[in-house]
């Protein structure tokens, strides 16, 4: 009932709580938003994650991109990438069936699913963009299949580890054998997704889950320094990932990204941040310099990290009251662009990273202590 009424009191009051955000912000476009449609969404919806091979598309980048039409308050493109997500990776039910993770290309020639297996950071931002859709834009129908979603999670995604509790397994296959050994990915369980379906789904695992990501994060980081993977085995608990060799990099980025735009009034967010502590040490022993690839158990780093490395690091910088480490940052995204985006040639995690981080720090969206998505919107700006 508790959560019922911080709910219901929050809905009632966020209008005023979005222009009093939004105070800071104009109504101009975002550019970096604009360009990044432009250059990577489709009119017909499809995004192209060209990270590795040609024109191929994941469930993350049409999540993330789902998430920011809705940031953006842009209904139209908003129902154009859902549509395209529930009839190529999802066989046109989102709410029964998650979505496959990897669609492009066969070698044939044929457009289809490439891989069936559905990711879990994927469709959570699916399920909360969708819930929150429903909130803030009134509409029931996407309620319904962000609540439907919420199902298939647990019912797929979900674990229980054992002495330790829930956990979102990456993806229904390939993570676990079921009994003695699960590999988990941190970067997978933003606190701030937790509290928001705790608030939809008040008899869920959230709230547990987010105390158990905590002290996950404690026991895979002796040094304050996130891996991208890390094992569970039973009577063993958390152990660094033998495959992966402890690093930190492309996944591990988005850990310091989540914790730095926790809202100040979540409880585990100090100790999130000490748990993270390693990378502001980091960066101030090799003066601002950012590494793409970190030995967390050593320490060791090597490499120059790409520059959306340096947007997913700026809220998590403000969080700490870093100013030294936040300018350096900021100066390096401005080092090269190509017209409005990241990079010389911009690549598409590094656009996300910097909707992400520098969306936060321009007070584009903000997230409420029970996970709420605050946009800024202001009157004047919103669509009819």
């Amino acid at each position: 009932m508790v959560k019922l009424f911080r709910y219901l009191l929050f809905s009632g009051f966020l209008s005023v709580m979005s222009q009093a955000n939004a105070a800071s912000t104009t109504c101009t476009e975002w550019p970096l938003w604009s360009a990044y449609l432009q250059r990577f969404v489709q009119a017909d919806g499809r995004v192209l994650d060209q990270t590795g091979e040609p024109d191929f598309t994941t469930s993350e980048s049409a999540a993330y991109t789902l998430f920011f039409s809705l940031v953006n308050n842009d209904r139209e493109r908003f129902a154009i990438l859902l549509k395209w997500v529930q009839f190529n990776l999802a066989q046109g039910d989102l709410g029964a069936m998650l979505p496959a993770w990897h669609w492009g290309r066969k070698a044939a020639g044929k457009w289809q699913i490439l891989d069936a297996n559905s990711a879990t950071d994927a469709d959570m931002w699916f399920a909360y963009s969708l819930l929150q859709a429903g909130r803030l834009w009134q509409e029931p129908g996407y309620t319904s299949i962000g609540l439907r979603m919420l199902e298939q999670i647990k019912a797929n995604e979900l674990t229980t580890l054992p002495a330790q509790g829930p956990m979102m397994l990456p993806g229904p296959q390939g993570f676990t054998d079921g009994v003695l050994s699960w590999r988990i990915n941190p970067s997978y369980q933003p606190l701030q997704l937790l509290r928001a379906f705790a608030v939809f789904d008040p008899l869920g695992p959230w709230d547990d889950m987010a105390r158990n990501t905590v002290q996950m994060m404690k026991a895979v980081s002796p040094l304050g320094l996130a891996p991208d993977w890390v094992l569970y085995q039973s009577g063993k608990g958390w152990l660094p990932d033998w495959q992966t060799k402890s690093v930190g990099s492309y996944d591990a980025i988005r850990v310091y990204l989540w914790t730095g735009m926790l809202d100040d009034a979540e409880p585990l967010k100090p100790a999130l941040l000490q748990s993270l502590s390693g990378m502001q040490r980091l960066l101030l022993k090799k003066n601002g310099a950012l590494m793409e690839k970190i030995q967390t158990q050593s320490g060791q780093a090597a490499g120059q990290a790409p520059q959306g490395f340096s947007a997913a690091l700026l809220p998590y910088l403000q969080a700490l009251h870093d100013t030294k480490n936040l300018a350096a940052q900021r100066r390096r995204l401005d080092e090269k662009k190509n017209g409005n985006l990241i990079g010389e040639a911009p690549v598409y995690y590094d656009q996300m990273l910097a909707l992400f981080g520098q969306g936060w720090i321009e007070q584009r969206f903000r997230f409420s202590a029970s996970g709420q998505l605050i946009p800024a919107w202001p009157p004047r700006c919103a669509l009819q």
